[in-house]
């Protein structure tokens, strides 16, 4: 079997690397370097450029040149070029077809498996256009592992005794944080939060954006209407941040930037660290509530937590070290270099997939364990959610619940499947739905009707349902077709804090709505059962309050139901209540 390469997709730079006799180690790409730039150019021509060649024509070639495609995937994007329209799946193919193609080399064999990574916070559809990205480029995709996870096993090879271990990963384009535990050969994901929208090219952004507003109060001109002179700002942009991390100050400057009616401008700019901290320090900010969403969830206080590990290169900011530092109250470590550790993680997974660890070695022995990112869930009346498997959940994982049917002689139910937090469906992602067909007919809540969740080792969600009494059975595997953006995703865990008390007040009048529904379906099925048993004055009583009930209940929805239309259902519904036990029936 060829060696298994280990690749981290990045958003700003990936890096592939293989293991060799126990040990992973970082693949040199074709131009020499140690990691790649993710950047995807066509040039006029139509020769398509992947890395440092891509990168250094940018700004001659602005407009057919492709950056940060990692925070389109899963999305229905298209950047269209000479008339065809390429989806992030085909432009992420194409980095990693270069990252495999200088593998081959490196290695001198060809090469067809690899484990790839992804941020913790990525969704279902992100993760499937991932694999598909990988299949595209010719790759059979073992593995999608999550990044911090690749991170804390490249760690483990060397710090293997038993602690707990925070992973704080800042990368071009997301932030991921992981609280993990290291046992005995194992590597335990305790629990993952992050925010999707949030990496070093934000920070790049606030420099732009300030340089843009310096020059127009300078010059009177604006940049931002300019597409060569916008990517210019973004290459000193991302020189002047890395500069910042080791140096007070940064010079920015660019000659013959715009041109003006009396001849050219230069623009020569400094940016001052302290500068670069006040514009930026709300990002560093918003690292802060994922930070502390990942302890609660793991049930672990900051004093609990050995080791604080920073991944990803916008982590060597030193404002960003120092927000870790007082946040978690201890020095982090930079032990492992954050650009390459992933790769290397995912490298000592491959190696452990494909059989290529020496046996009895401590990397061999070592298990690891994942989690999913968000809850899934299926629509049930009134629109809730109802959760088949939480979040932070070890995978692969299955679990089965039986629902039922919320109408009279129903044949078939539809199967909407959601992910997020929130406890209505409109508030979460849809991912897929499927329609199971040939149930038996029965009065509503007789068919028994079991759905099953299975989400693999990578992440991907199966689901099916099957009707018990049938055996008619049904199944969907959700795929990169049903996409969730960014915002939705960073708005995922955080809108059900804000929101929680709201939806739990909402979630009691939809489920009091339910028990009255079924509370006149028994009363309505004993009135008939006993017709010819219970007295005339009896069968009124009860057969009035049902009209009262039915009435209150059939001024609205369960999706639409507000206070005062609940109030009267409730009173309706006591007062039949409350003729059952007088009558004592």
């Amino acid at each position: 079997m060829s060696k298994v390469i280990g690749i981290d997709l990045g958003t700003t730079n990936s890096c592939v690397a293989v293991l060799e006799a126990d040990t992973p180690t970082v693949i040199t790409n074709s131009e020499g370097y140690r990691t790649t730039p993710s950047v995807v150019a066509f040039s006029k021509d139509g020769t398509r450029l992947v890395g440092d060649i891509a990168k250094r024509q940018a700004a001659v070639n602005a407009d057919r040149t492709i950056f940060s495609i990692k925070r389109q995937m899963g999305t229905d994007y298209r950047k269209k070029i000479d008339g065809k329209n390429y989806s992030p799946q085909e432009i992420s193919a194409m980095i990693l077809r270069k990252l495999k193609n200088d593998a081959q080399s490196f290695i001198g064999e060809e090469v067809t498996d690899a484990v790839i990574t992804v941020p913790a916070y990525f969704n279902d559809a992100e993760r499937q256009a991932t694999k598909d990205a990988g299949r595209i480029a010719g790759l059979n995709v073992l593995r999608i592992i999550n990044e911090p996870t690749a991170a804390a096993l490249a760690y483990g090879l060397d710090n293997g005794q038993p602690q707990k271990i925070l992973v704080y990963d800042l990368g071009g384009g997301t932030f991921d944080v992981s609280v993990i535990e290291i046992g005995d050969n194992v590597i335990e994901v305790l629990a993952t939060s992050g925010d999707n929208h949030l990496g070093g090219d934000d920070f790049d952004d606030r420099i732009v954006n300030e340089l843009i507003e310096q020059f127009k109060s300078s010059d009177g001109i604006n940049l931002s209407k300019d597409p060569a002179a916008m990517q210019r700002l973004r290459e000193e942009a991302e020189k002047a941040k890395k500069e910042l991390s080791s140096a007070q100050n940064a010079n920015i400057n660019l000659p013959f930037i715009a041109m003006a009616k009396d001849g050219p401008r230069h623009m020569d700019i400094s940016i001052t660290r302290q500068q670069f901290e006040r514009m930026t320090y709300d990002l560093i900010d918003r690292t802060v509530l994922p930070v502390e969403n990942a302890l609660h969830d793991a049930g672990l206080s900051k004093s609990e937590i050995n080791m604080v590990l920073l991944v990803g290169g916008s982590t060597r900011i030193p404002a960003v070290q120092e927000k870790v530092r007082n946040l978690m109250g201890m020095e982090p470590s930079r032990s492992l270099n954050p650009d390459e550790c992933v790769a290397m993680g995912a490298a000592v997974q491959g190696g452990k997939l494909g059989g290529q660890l020496i046996p009895g070695s401590a990397a061999s022995e070592i298990i690891l364990m994942d989690v999913t990112p968000l809850s899934l869930s299926i629509e049930t009346v009134g629109g809730i959610a109802s959760r088949l498997i939480e979040r932070n959940t070890t995978i692969p994982t299955r679990h089965s619940q039986i629902f039922t049917t919320a109408g009279n002689f129903q044949t078939s139910v539809d199967i909407k499947v959601f992910q997020g937090e929130r406890k209505f469906t409109r508030d979460n992602k849809l991912l897929g739905n499927f329609r199971l067909s040939g149930i038996k007919k029965a009065l509503a809540g007789t068919p028994q009707i079991e759905v099953t969740f299975d989400i693999d080792a990578n992440g991907i969600v199966n689901v099916s349902a099957k009707d018990l009494g049938t055996g008619h059975e049904q199944s969907i595997t959700i795929t990169s077709s049903s996409n969730m953006s960014e915002e939705e995703i960073e708005r995922a865990k955080w809108e059900a804090e804000v929101y929680s008390r709201q939806d739990e007040s909402r979630e009691e009048l939809v489920n009091m709505r339910l028990e009255a529904e079924q509370l006149l379906r028994q009363t309505e099925a004993r009135l008939h059962e006993h017709r010819k048993d219970w007295d005339k004055a009896t069968r009124k009583q009860l057969k009035e309050d049902c009209a009262r009930l039915s009435k209150a209940i059939g001024r609205t929805t369960p999706e639409k139901i507000d206070t005062v239309q609940a109030g009267d259902i409730r009173e309706a519904k006591e007062h039949l209540e409350n003729t059952i036990r007088r009558l004592g029936i």
